[in-house]
């Protein structure tokens, strides 16, 4: 057994044992599209009392199965008046919204924040504990494991993440974990998220293209924006890119492994 196997396995076991303390939740709400995904995933839609409002937006990852389950707005005032057994949230209803919960005694599961590819595997197996489901999530991780090991060398190559808005993203983000996931490199080396490297991409480039969030109906460039530059627009002209779907790197979930095989999948 590998450190990392065992790591998921001692997760999936503490999980399990902290489920059965309690009865699961039946009336179960999301705030936020993020923790959408985790309900839909998760859970039979008996348990789903409302999800919100962006459950069946583009950005969606889990959008196809929300036809049809009910919208609640994160305020605590309309959740509340469904009455909930427990509310699932990562940015829903702002920073205060669970004090109004707690005072009112609903429990609430806070989606931690993830930035790599161990933390979402955690995540994922700490969302099923809460929702009474630790064998969902043990095997959701697992399938997120056989589909990472599989992938091909990517022999070298670096890729350039980039957005309609600019931004790129290095070392310590949840995006470098992917590329490297994806057995490639990151061209970009500067640390977090930051403005595309044009002064580099004038000499320099990079072997393929990580484009994301440009099927979104939002998040077009503005004027001020560094992709609006002839060196920019050039890299998506001249280098092999793959367009990432905005549902698979919007939120920290399992579908990034949707990313991951894509850019693992291209050709040299």
């Amino acid at each position: 057994m590998t450190r990392h196997t065992a790591i998921v396995t001692l997760f999936a076991i503490a999980a399990t044992g902290m489920a059965m303390a309690e009865e699961p939740p039946e009336r179960v709400v999301s705030l936020d599209f993020c923790a959408d995904q985790y309900l839909l995933k998760m859970l039979p839609r008996s348990r789903i009392l409302a999800l919100s409002p962006d459950a069946g937006k583009d950005f969606s990852y889990m959008r196809a199965h929300a036809d049809g389950i009910a919208t609640v707005r994160p305020i605590a005032e309309d959740v509340l008046t469904i009455k909930p057994d427990l509310v699932v949230r990562s940015y829903g209803g702002g920073p205060h919204v669970s004090v109004f919960f707690e005072r009112a005694g609903v429990e609430v599961l806070q989606l931690p924040y993830a930035n790599n590819l161990q933390e979402i595997r955690e995540m994922i197996l700490f969302v099923a504990n809460g929702l009474g489901v630790p064998e969902r999530g043990a095997k959701i991780v697992a399938n997120m494991d056989e589909r990472l090991a599989s992938l091909a060398d990517g022999n070298g190559r670096k890729a350039l993440y980039m957005t309609p808005t600019g931004v790129t993203s290095g070392p310590g983000t949840v995006i470098h974990e992917m590329l490297l996931a994806a057995r490639l490199g990151n061209f970009q080396q500067s640390p977090g998220w930051r403005s595309l490297p044009l002064e580099r991409l004038a000499y320099e480039q990079p072997d393929l293209i990580a484009a994301a969030f440009f099927d979104a109906d939002t998040n077009h460039p503005a004027q001020w924006s560094a992709m609006r530059h002839p060196v920019a627009k050039r890299q998506m002209l001249e280098q092999p890119t793959v367009m990432l779907r905005g549902a698979w790197t919007a939120c920290g979930g399992w579908f990034l492994v949707d990313a991951i095989e894509a850019l693992a999948d291209i050709p040299e």
